[in-house]
């Protein structure tokens, strides 16, 4: 802030402040893979919440199937995310989507992205992706009445990292290497210079 600066009292559409993309890959009734990106993940140890819409595929198949895989994109992937941001997995394309989704069966092509097997759950992973994580769904439940969202709790059971951002011989990422995708306020960005440590900080 400029110095003396003053706080304006605002009433902005979403907050997404700066929360990191996720690629979340699920799997269809059919055994087919869904694909969709989402920007409200936020992670405590190997716990995952995410906060999902109501109406979207990837809701259904968690429900039904409670596994997933969170592919994290960096910024020069920033493209592909968005091919994928107008698709949705379901047949027919709910109400409140249509004036600006279609149905797309396979996301993967898409978005010119390649599915690659997973190790411990069904969905497969995002091949281009630096960071994924395979998890398994331990708790959905509704944000709120006429919120439109579900929140769902995700055990993480398998890391995967591209070895480039791996400091070596050690199980750290290091991060002077890997920057993620940020969505603020509807506007793709990755992270900028190294500011600092926290006192916290084991590398």
């Amino acid at each position: 802030m400029r110095p003396n600066e003053q706080h304006l009292d605002i009433k902005p559409s979403i907050l997404y402040f700066g929360t990191p993309v996720v690629l979340v890959s699920t799997l269809n009734a059919d055994g087919s893979p869904n694909l969709a990106p989402m920007s409200s993940a936020w992670a405590l140890g190997w716990t995952v919440v995410l906060g999902l819409g109501t109406d979207g595929q990837t809701v259904r198949n968690l429900r039904a199937r409670r596994e997933c895989v969170l592919n994290l994109p960096d910024p020069g992937m920033w493209p592909q995310v968005e091919r994928l941001a107008p698709l949705t997995g379901r047949p027919r394309v709910p109400p409140g989507k249509r004036d600006r989704y279609r149905t797309e069966r396979d996301k993967f092509s898409a978005a010119g992205l390649h599915p690659q097997p997973s190790v411990v759950v069904g969905p497969p992973r995002v091949r281009e992706c630096p960071l994924q994580l395979e998890a398994k769904v331990v708790r959905i439940r509704r944000a709120g009445e006429g919120t439109g969202f579900f929140i769902v709790e995700t055990q993480v059971e398998a890391v995967h990292a591209a070895g480039s951002l791996v400091i070596e011989g050690t199980d750290h990422i290091d991060p002077a290497k890997w920057s993620p995708l940020l969505y603020v306020f509807r506007h793709y960005f990755g992270t900028g210079r190294d500011l600092g440590r926290t006192f916290r900080a084991e590398v």
